[in-house]
């Protein structure tokens, strides 16, 4: 868009380190804790105790989720030395775009509940670094609403992620509003046709969509709204209702992909990926990427962590399309690990959320600004001068995590 600025630059790690200890001296500080550990215990005290634990739960016992930690620590960097590290690029290609770093915001729907700002302050964040922000279908702010909020902030790559429901019109209806509104990727989310059974939620008899939140993109939808006697705004327990019968669809399968291919012109790009089968039934439906991700533990308790699957479906693609990484992200040696293993970019969740929670726009960025910087550092210190020079060898693996 024309009227767009440009992002601004992200600092390097140690331009990073400087800006926070230059904050210091004036008696300032970053707007979110700098440790993983406060930043998560600032956010829970700000949010009440069903959003945080929305946010923070998974799965049952919340086995995948500590999988996805351990798979990421059994993998150790082998930092290498006396090489010229004196200029880094962390810059990747991915579908066509250059991103200054590889790292994506990924979907969290209903981010009202940490925030009332929501996804429109998500995505603010990731424009003014030019990072490419994946909007939910269950997002608090319309497809509209966030392209043209953050459209103002910068131009940075936007996409759309689908829950691809049972009434096809409705499908369709969203790709295309999201297409036409400059979302220049559909990311299909495959692992959630039911939702998973989640302890805590359960436990607080919790369920936001319930409560008419993260429904922004049905209520504001003509095909979701013809289907109502009356509109959503004058009868939003039938509109709720409504949602509910028709969100999940358990009978999809591979030869429905075809279906997305005759409804819009953009990359598709299948997340939830997780067996090498799989992969060869994404390759040969003709998608356009693949995300590894086991939805961050919240859908299958004792599932594979994420970075355990990755190297099977690597193998299984053997470059013929890229292949991103999700779940379990939170520190720049995460990034590094998933991309020597051979992921071109991460996408994080709860990390950003928890910025989100404690200081909104501000809070986002920080929280980007900082894992840029420790993931820059990691790669110098590694040996490392950019993304492309990583691969396998930069790593061992240790069992005895």
């Amino acid at each position: 868009m024309s009227h767009s600025k440009r992002p601004q630059a992200i600092p390097t790690g140690p331009e990073r380190e400087q800006q926070i200890y230059a904050m210091a001296l004036g008696g300032g500080k970053p707007s979110v804790p700098v440790p993983l550990e406060l930043l998560e215990q600032k956010a829970k005290e700000i949010l009440s105790t069903r959003a945080y634990d929305y946010v923070a739960g998974g799965a049952g016992g919340e086995d995948t989720m500590r999988a996805n930690r351990a798979a990421l620590y059994r993998w150790r960097i082998v930092p290498r030395v006396l090489r010229d590290v004196s200029k880094r690029d962390l810059s990747v290609e991915l579908l066509g775009a250059r991103l200054p770093a590889p790292v994506l915001l990924g979907p969290v729907g209903v981010q009202e509940i940490v925030h009332s700002d929501a996804d429109v302050a998500s995505a603010r964040a990731a424009a003014s670094l030019g990072l490419p922000f994946v909007l939910s279908t269950m997002s608090s702010r319309t497809i509209e609403e966030v392209v043209q909020s953050a459209a103002t902030v910068a131009e940075s790559p936007r996409w759309f992620q689908l829950y691809w429901g049972k009434n096809p019109e409705l499908t369709a209806s969203m790709v295309q509003r999201a297409e036409r509104a400059g979302y220049s990727a559909l990311v299909v989310t495959l692992d959630t046709h039911s939702l998973g059974w989640r302890e805590r939620d359960l436990h607080h008899g919790y369920l936001p969509f319930m409560l008419g939140q993260g429904l922004a993109n049905y209520f504001s939808d003509p095909v979701f709204r013809g289907l109502l006697p009356q509109p959503p705004e004058q009868n939003p327990m039938a509109a709720i209702q409504l949602w509910g019968s028709l969100f999940s669809n358990p009978e999809l399968t591979w030869k429905d992909i075809g279906f997305l291919r005759k409804h819009t012109r953009v990359p598709i790009i299948l997340k939830g990926i997780l067996h090498s089968n799989d992969a060869a039934r994404a390759l040969d439906a003709g998608v356009d990427a693949i995300i590894v991700s086991n939805h961050g533990g919240r859908q299958v308790d004792g599932g594979v962590g994420a970075l355990d699957a990755l190297p099977d479906v690597l193998r299984e693609v053997h470059g013929r399309v890229p292949v991103l990484f999700d779940s379990g992200i939170r520190r720049g040696a995460d990034v590094l690990k998933a991309l020597a293993l051979g992921a071109r970019a991460v996408l994080l969740g709860r990390l950003y959320m928890w910025g989100l929670a404690v200081a909104g726009e501000e809070g986002v960025r920080d929280v980007l600004l900082n894992l840029v910087a420790d993931l820059d550092l990691a790669m110098a210190l590694s040996g490392y001068m950019s993304c492309r020079e990583l691969d396998a060898s930069a790593l061992c693996r240790s069992d005895s995590a």
